[in-house]
């Protein structure tokens, strides 16, 4: 018998108890609210019921576990859905959706220990950012995890929190020997735009890469699509 298993008592039982119901119900409603939320963000970056229909589809099917992931990594890479966003409310919002009277909502809700439990998992679900490293004088790029995304292989990588319209990824702006081009994020540094370039640059609108050949500027896409002038945008 294992006598460091603390005994669920009558008087314990609010503060030992887990209800796997009740956090996989919660886990649901957060997750919907966590989808609202982006949706409001979409909306308020002038989005079009196009953009919206877009990124529903992205989510459409995915079981809970997978759309938490796949929004946790939507924020990673677009950070400024995050300006304005509560995750008290998000919580608040869900345990409304949950309990079936105020009486229990009330109680749930003035529970500290449930509460910051909650908020805890919500961080741990969705606020899982990746972070830079170094090896052997080469920059890659892992996420919250230790998985690889870009390898290290380059000698500048700069990150671009964006705003964009769907899951998509967005590129990471890379230099290799003495050139600049871009890559995805996914794990295989799948090259968008050739390290061609003398440089490149963010710009706060699509196509939100600028990019020099010598005197010549040119402009990219996500995808990596060429503009030559501002015309063809």
């Amino acid at each position: 018998m294992n006598t460091d298993t603390l005994k669920i008592t009558e008087e314990n039982f609010d503060a030992q108890y887990i209800d796997c119901i009740e956090i996989e119900r919660i886990d649901k409603f957060v997750c919907d609210e966590m989808d609202r939320q982006i949706h409001r963000y979409i909306k308020a970056m002038h989005g079009s019921k196009q953009v919206m229909d877009l990124f529903v589809s992205q989510l459409k099917g995915m079981d809970i576990a997978a759309k938490e992931q796949a929004i946790a990594h939507y924020i990673d890479f677009n950070r400024k859905v995050l300006n304005g966003l509560d995750l008290k409310i998000v919580l608040v919002r869900a345990f409304a959706n949950y309990c079936d009277t105020l009486y229990f909502f009330d109680k749930l809700y003035r529970d500290d220990q449930k509460f910051l439990f909650y908020i805890k998992r919500i961080r741990e679900k969705y606020l899982s950012f990746h972070e830079v490293f170094e090896e052997n004088g080469k920059f890659g790029i892992k996420d919250a995890k230790g998985k690889i995304l870009v390898h290290p292989r380059y000698d500048f990588l700069r990150r671009v929190f964006a705003y964009i319209d769907d899951l998509s990824p967005i590129p990471i702006i890379a230099q290799k020997d003495g050139k600049f081009g871009l890559i995805l994020p996914d794990g295989n540094d799948t090259v968008v735009g050739d390290f061609i370039y003398d440089d490149i640059s963010l710009r706060d609108e699509p196509p939100f890469f600028e990019a020099s050949i010598g005197k010549e500027t040119i402009w990219l896409n996500n995808q990596g699509k060429v503009f030559s002038d501002r015309a063809s945008f």
